[in-house]
């Protein structure tokens, strides 16, 4: 099983950023960080690295189901999906599959949570 769902896809980097928040929201996430890796590296470290920007997604029901079965969960949250250039110009988006990184945590009340998050990040994927 992969950690991440991902998909290639042509377009402007701040409109395929744009898209899949866009999707986020319709699929009841919001995004409460943004962390702009390249930008980050270049003040931090003085080097040079292609856009990447990491989204950290939360939807906050089911954030609330998880948090409630399991109180240490929090440190599996938001979710994150990346949004990075390739050398071809496309950009590829990934997002984290929530079932594989809860196989580390033994509470069957995740499993349903994070199968249905997986499904709404999957489609947040597929629909950019």
């Amino acid at each position: 099983m992969n950690y991440y769902f991902h998909k290639t896809v042509e377009g402007d980097f701040d409109t395929v950023q744009e898209r899949v928040i866009n999707e986020l929201e319709s699929e009841g996430f919001g995004v409460l960080t943004e962390i702009n890796v390249n930008e980050t590296f270049k003040k931090k470290l003085d080097v040079d690295f292609r856009r990447y920007q990491i989204l950290g997604a939360c939807n906050a029901p089911y954030a609330h189901k998880a948090l409630t079965a399991e109180d240490k969960i929090g440190t599996m949250l938001p979710c994150n999906v990346i949004l990075q250039q390739l050398d071809d110009g496309k950009v590829e988006i990934a997002a984290v599959n929530p079932v594989a990184s809860m196989q580390a945590v033994e509470n069957e009340e995740l499993v349903d949570i994070a199968k249905e998050i997986a499904k709404k990040l999957l489609k947040v994927v597929e629909n950019v």
